[in-house]
């Protein structure tokens, strides 16, 4: 029986024990010897995270706008379901068990959770979350009222490694257990114990180290740890120049005295020209001496030193360690030169992206799985499709569209059926493509005809034509069509029929042009006569 197997059939549950056994801190316990304060099978956390968070993130300037770039990008993403289609990824789609993402807790969402996991990842290496629920119930046991996800603080977490042999070195060893032990926090991280500790087996805990520890096989690293020294020397030019300030804008002066000078006249003047000529407020005023008194520099100014410079250099070794273009925090180095044309800025920032932020979401997906149900043929994926940061230029999507649609075309005009070609192109997958050919290829692709090949094309063209005119006549003389066709076919005219529609159409059309020609037309009304003209001769009675 397997080491896993053994602890799966001890009785316990994944919020604390359930009174049948001895506590775990019991000598007696079985588990006694794993969650020893010995350290040869515990992982915990090697840096000091307080540190981290009081003496870097919060203390330095550079470090917190690395740190704030990547949370800024990092956290646009949702998350979402892609399946997959013979081996290849497929079709994004959402379900309601993902709910707990998009409000991993009440008011909190994705990109609240995204930029928690990013905060730990990079000051302690890992991000520890699992289930809780309204009754305290952790892990597959929190299942009461609304379901949560708890941020388990990453210096409180230690990872319990075992192997069948006893050796947590050995080959086969692995993660057998995560203890959860919350502390007194101070400055040092080692405060005492406020709690029970809280055991959860490793399909209860998404643990997030997008950095691992080369050293220790289960565990992250800071992207802080290697550059310590630079974040040091960074603060101290902050103090450096803080201290320029102070102290009259000047780095370092001594004032001569004469020999003669009493300590009493040497105090009287120091205190007089402290309270004149001291702090960032007194910079720039004229400077009187009285006799015996000779000023002498001791150090050069910020020019001389190249204190930007120093400083840049610095800031620029911070943003590589933290995968962030120095021209996208605005680090002097990376504002000026050529690093500000356009093409070198967008490949700052496509560097960004695909070297650092991608990767991230891929690890992140792949860690919070263990906390939502992955459908058969799917796994847990981000969704980037609505982060302004990844859209490129509008010159740059034209393109890719243009060249998308030239591959379309190109593919339906080989003839392949539409749709297929659309989904290869999408999915950049040319084996989609087969068994989707229509059986049409394009006249380009026939063989070329030889000249009695010509010939016989042009006799069947002139068939063709005759049998044309021969339907087209034998129809307007009121034959069948059916009757026609066949009559071509078999060579046999007696196969004609007359069509009996247009037969009786054609006689109703005879009928009534008969009727028409022998109709007598009517008559038009007789004119009234116009009355006679009188004449000359004949003359009223009584006339001379």
């Amino acid at each position: 029986m397997g080491l896993l197997s053994r602890f799966r059939k001890k009785s316990f549950t994944s919020g604390g024990w359930n009174g049948t056994m001895p506590p775990i801190w019991s000598p007696s316990h079985p588990l006694a010897s794993f969650i020893s304060t010995s350290t040869p099978d515990r992982e915990r956390i090697e840096n000091d995270f307080e540190g981290y968070v009081q003496g870097a993130y919060k203390n330095n300037g550079a470090v917190f706008a690395c740190m704030l770039a990547r949370q800024m990008v990092f956290s646009e993403a949702r998350f979402i379901y892609r399946a997959f289609d013979k081996g290849r990824a497929g079709d994004l789609f959402s379900t309601p068990d993902l709910e707990i993402l998009k409000n991993p807790w009440p008011g909190g969402t994705t990109g609240e959770l995204l930029v928690r996991m990013e905060q730990d990842a990079s000051l302690a290496g890992n991000f520890f979350g699992t289930l809780a629920d309204d009754e305290g119930n952790l892990g597959k046991a929190a299942t009461v009222g609304r379901v949560r996800i708890a941020r388990l603080r990453p210096d409180w977490m230690s990872i319990v490694v075992g192997s069948n042999s006893g050796d947590p070195n050995a080959a086969d060893a692995q993660v057998i257990l995560y203890i959860y032990q919350p502390k007194n926090a101070n400055i040092l991280g080692t405060g005492s114990p406020t709690a029970e500790p809280v055991l959860l087996m490793p399909d209860e805990v998404a643990h997030y180290s997008p950095l691992p520890d080369p050293v220790n096989r289960f565990r992250g690293m800071s992207w802080l740890t290697p550059i310590i020294n630079e974040i040091e020397a960074d603060s101290a030019a902050v103090v450096h120049k803080r201290s320029f300030f102070e102290n009259s804008a000047v780095p370092n002066m001594a004032i001569k005295f004469d020999k003669e000078t009493s300590e009493d006249a040497f105090d009287e003047f120091v205190s007089s020209f402290d309270g004149k000529f001291k702090g960032k407020w007194n910079a720039y005023k004229t400077l009187f001496l009285m006799g015996g008194a000779d000023v002498a520099p001791l150090s050069h100014d910020f020019k001389q030193l190249e204190f930007s410079q120093t400083v840049g250099k610095g800031e620029s070794r911070i943003a590589a360690a933290a995968g962030v273009p120095s021209s996208w925090v605005g680090f002097s180095e990376g504002m000026q030169g050529s690093s500000l044309n356009a093409g070198n800025f967008n490949a700052s920032r496509r560097r960004f992206a695909d070297g650092t932020i991608r990767p991230m979401w891929r690890m992140a997906a792949a860690s919070l799985s263990v906390l939502v149900p992955i459908p058969a043929g799917a796994e847990l994926w981000y969704d980037e499709r609505d982060i302004a940061f990844l859209r490129e230029d509008a010159t740059d999507r034209a393109e890719i569209m243009r060249i998308n649609l030239n591959a379309i075309d190109a593919g339906i005009k080989a003839g392949y059926k539409d749709d297929a070609v659309v989904m290869a192109v999408r999915d950049n997958d040319v084996s989609k493509l087969i068994g989707q050919h229509t059986g049409l290829v394009s006249v380009q692709m026939q063989a070329p005809q030889t000249d009695q090949e010509n010939e016989r094309t042009r006799e069947e063209a002139d068939i063709r034509q005759v049998e044309a005119a021969v339907i087209t006549s034998l129809t307007t003389a009121g034959f069948e069509l059916a009757s026609i066709v066949a009559a071509l076919e078999s060579g046999d005219w007696g196969q004609l029929k007359v069509d009996a529609v247009r037969q009786r159409q054609a006689e109703a059309a005879a009928v009534q042009q008969e009727r028409s020609a022998t109709a007598t037309p009517d008559k038009p009304p007789k004119e009234p006569k116009p009355p006679p003209a009188s004449s000359n001769t004949d003359k009223p009675k009584g006339g001379q």
